[in-house]
């Protein structure tokens, strides 16, 4: 995960960020999604800056552990498919374009820290990858879990391929075809969710958690997650399944159901 100079993730902390916030604290790195405008929509820059402070949070020998927060009341509604068309408008950033393609199911298991991601609000498409990139999720129990791309003439190729590493094949798959919300008990019943809470627990599960892994040897842990990803890589599978998304976007149907979502009515399938 070498997308940016090493000599410039050293000063993470001192860029301007236009989709996302960094703070540290305590051996933490929390990473938040602040795009509540467009319900942290993933913007292609978004995913540019997310990369850039995992890949600080991997380097830097301080941070002992990343959480992943979101602004405003959706934690993200998946891929802004209007920016990766092409159409990303006007934003102020100092983080450059990457050395290659980044693909995002393959970035957290690069880190080699504890990820935790707090969701406070709501979950569609795109953003499981944050739930099953994570090592620990936080859920409160009245957060909506939606994949609902089948309903826009798309389908969730590489969500899938990430909830498969956590979740029953059946229910995965059940889930995608049928494109419901999942109910927080559900998705705790089947991997996805590690802790249910409230608003007013969250944080204390949080900090008691964060307070559990620093009383351990932030360097074995980072040899085992290290290990981990070793023995039990991911690169082989996102780039295909990026390319079946767009394969997807460009179909007939595909462009209906887009379509059809932004007119607020229901799309007329064609199997094409």
């Amino acid at each position: 995960m070498n997308f940016y100079d090493q000599h410039f993730i050293q000063k993470a902390l001192d860029q301007q960020f236009a989709f996302i916030k960094l703070r540290t604290e305590n051996h933490i790195l929390t990473l938040a999604l602040n795009r509540p405008e467009k319900k942290n929509a993933l913007h292609p820059h978004m995913v540019n800056e997310i990369t850039f402070a995992l890949q600080f949070a991997k380097q830097n020998k301080d941070i002992w552990a990343v959480v992943i927060e979101a602004a405003g009341d959706v934690f993200c509604s998946g891929a802004d498919l209007k920016a990766f068309m092409g159409d990303v408008g006007e934003f102020e950033s100092s983080i450059p374009k990457p050395r290659g393609e980044i693909l995002i199911g393959e970035l957290f298991n690069k880190v080699h820290k504890p990820i935790i991601t707090k969701v406070e609000g709501d979950v569609f498409a795109g953003g499981f990858f944050f739930l099953a990139g994570a090592n620990y999720v936080l859920c409160n129990e009245d957060v909506k879990l939606g994949l609902p791309e089948v309903k826009r003439g798309l389908f969730p190729f590489q969500v899938m391929a990430a909830l498969l590493e956590i979740m029953p094949r059946r229910k995965v798959l059940d889930w995608c075809l049928r494109g419901y919300n999942l109910g927080v008990i559900d998705a705790f019943q089947n991997g996805l969710v590690t802790h249910i809470t409230t608003p007013t627990s969250i944080d204390i599960t949080l900090n008691a958690l964060l307070d559990e892994i620093k009383a351990n040897s932030p360097t074995a842990i980072r040899l085992g997650l290290e290990a981990l990803d070793t023995i039990h890589p991911k690169e082989s599978q996102h780039k295909y399944l990026m390319d079946m998304l767009r394969k997807a976007v460009m179909s007939k149907d595909g462009q209906e159901g887009l379509k059809a979502f932004k007119e607020k009515r229901e799309p007329i399938w064609t199997g094409e």
